[in-house]
Parts: C-alpha cells; sequence; structure tokens
C-alpha cells in the first residue's frame, strides 16, 4: 500500500483540508457509502494521518437498498484498517413512521436519508461530516465551500457560508451548528479515477464491467433486482455486461453497458464519456433544483 505522500497538488490540498478538520474540531466523522470518492477519502485521510491510525469514524447512512458488492466492501475496509463504523438506517425510520416512502416507477430512498443523517449527528455529537462531493457532479455542488457550515437544524444557506481566500478556513460554529467537510471538492471523476490508478486502491466489484441481470427504461440500465427497483411487467429482463459509474441507492442508479473489465480501462472509458457521472443517478433528474432544494433541508 502506497502511503507515501505525491507531489500532487490535489492531494496536497486534501490532506491539507483533512488535518485542519482534526485540528479545529471536537468530533468529526467522514460520510462513507462505500463509493469511490469515499474510497478515496479514506485512503487521504491514511496519508493526512500516517502512521497513527486514522482518527475520524465512518458514518454510513444506508437506505437499505444498497449494492450487496458495496456492503461487503466496507465491512472489509473496516477490518482491514481497524476502522470505526456508525451506520444509521433508513428502514428505522420508515417503521418509526418519521419518514414516508415512496412508492411507484421513480421511487427512492435517497432523500430520506436526511433525516437519519441528523439524527445520527445529534446522537454522536459530530461536530464536522467529511464528505466526497465534488463541484463538477452537480451544479448545487459547485456552490459548496470547503466548509459548509450547517444551522442547528441542519438545513445549508448557499447565501451565507463563509469566504475561503489564502486557503484560510474557519471552523468556528455555534452551538448547535455543524460543518460538512469537501476535501476533493476540486476534484474531477478523472482526477478519482486517475488517483486510484496510481495509488491502486481497491474498489467495489460493481465499478467494473459484469453480466449483470437488467432492464431498460427512459433509456437507461437498471439492475433486475424486484426486491428493491420497481420493474413494471412490460420491462423485460436481460442480461448485458455493465458498470457502475455512481454507487447509490440501487433504485435510482443506473448502470452503463460497459467492457472496462480493469482500472486501466475505466479510466479510458471516463476520459471519452460524453454522459456525466450523475446523469445515471435518476433522483437528480426531478427537477432543475433537487439537489440544491434535498441540501437545503440537510441533507449530504
Amino acid at each position: 500500500m502506497n502511503l507515501k505522500v505525491n507531489n500532487n497538488p490535489l492531494e496536497d490540498e486534501a490532506i491539507y483540508i483533512l488535518r485542519e478538520v482534526a485540528g479545529q474540531f471536537e468530533k468529526p466523522a467522514i460520510l462513507f457509502s462505500g463509493g469511490k470518492d469515499s474510497i478515496t477519502l479514506v485512503r487521504l485521510a491514511q496519508k493526512a494521518f500516517y502512521p497513527a491510525r486514522i482518527p475520524f469514524p465512518l458514518l454510513h447512512i444506508d437506505t437499505g437498498h444498497n449494492f450487496p458488492e458495496t456492503i461487503a466492501f466496507r465491512d472489509k475496509l473496516v477490518k482491514e484498517l481497524d476502522l470505526e463504523l456508525h451506520v444509521h438506517y433508513v428502514q428505522d425510520n420508515i417503521d418509526a413512521g418519521i419518514v414516508k416512502e415512496e412508492k411507484g416507477k421513480y421511487a427512492s430512498r435517497n432523500s430520506l436519508q436526511t433525516e437519519s443523517l441528523l439524527q445520527a449527528i445529534e446522537k454522536h455529537g459530530f461536530d464536522a461530516c467529511i464528505g466526497g462531493a465534488r463541484r463538477d457532479e452537480e451544479k448545487a455542488r459547485a456552490k459548496e465551500r470547503f466548509f459548509s457550515v450547517r444551522d442547528d437544524f441542519g438545513q445549508w444557506d448557499e447565501k451565507n457560508q463563509r469566504p475561503e481566500v489564502f486557503d484560510m478556513l474557519n471552523g468556528k460554529i455555534d452551538f448547535g451548528q455543524n460543518v460538512r467537510v469537501f476535501p476533493i471538492s476540486n476534484w474531477t471523476e478523472l482526477d478519482v479515477w486517475s488517483y486510484i490508478q496510481q495509488e491502486k486502491i481497491a474498489i467495489p466489484s460493481i465499478y467494473f464491467a459484469h453480466k449483470r441481470k437488467v432492464f431498460e427504461r427512459d433509456g437507461l440500465i437498471w439492475s433486475a433486482h424486484d426486491e428493491y427497483v420497481y420493474r413494471e411487467k412490460n420491462e423485460l429482463v436481460t442480461e448485458k455486461i455493465v458498470r457502475f459509474r455512481t454507487v447509490g441507492d440501487m433504485s435510482c442508479t443506473a448502470a452503463v453497458e460497459s467492457l472496462a473489465f480493469t482500472i486501466d480501462q475505466v479510466v479510458e472509458e471516463i476520459k471519452n464519456s460524453n454522459l456525466s457521472e450523475r446523469g445515471a443517478r435518476i433522483d437528480d433528474k426531478r427537477s432543475e433544483a433537487a439537489m440544491e432544494k434535498r441540501k437545503q433541508q440537510g441533507y449530504f
């Protein structure tokens, strides 16, 4: 495993931010989904604090509709690196009647994660949550600072954020507030993949081409997992060689046809792709401001 800090401005910036989090906050956590961005954060945290153990626990908000490969990878990583893991389940809030599950063709549990996240922050007293969001992903993401202050209701006001000039990061918060931290804000999807390639970082197998039972809807390819993914009777199941560019709730994350079986092939595919990564996330397409509204309510 390569834990040497390289001459990479993006890596340097991310490590600086992670060390600032450790210095300025009392109880931070890494928001972990099992996706490539949060896995990259874990590697960066290893480098930031090596040879010490990563000083932050992982926090996973589990929708219950995760890809099994992702959960298996998460548990393996936690065991290998001796990490502390907190998991909060959306299903618990559905069962308690706190949130209502969507039904039908475009149902998703993604928006239901907000309540579970806010509960986890309050229960564990986290004052900073480190996420893998990048500014190139979506317009609302592009408005984020490295240190994004949330009020005592967990809400985000994009017009009331602190300037960040000359790499000065202000982590001072009032009682009840917390901060979302985005160390890889300035990275692109290709930057992340190139870093994974360079560092030889292990990632879940669904990121590579594999044969899978799928069906098509609205020009997108969906995993034929009838327990989690709504499928109409006329939507026929076939087998295709596909991979996933992003890992989210299975019910709203589409695959792409691909023959990228290795990390080198994935990097080349991303270089030549005209489709954005979030183009395979149907919940982002609900409205022009879908992501921004969720963030204002306390989403990641």
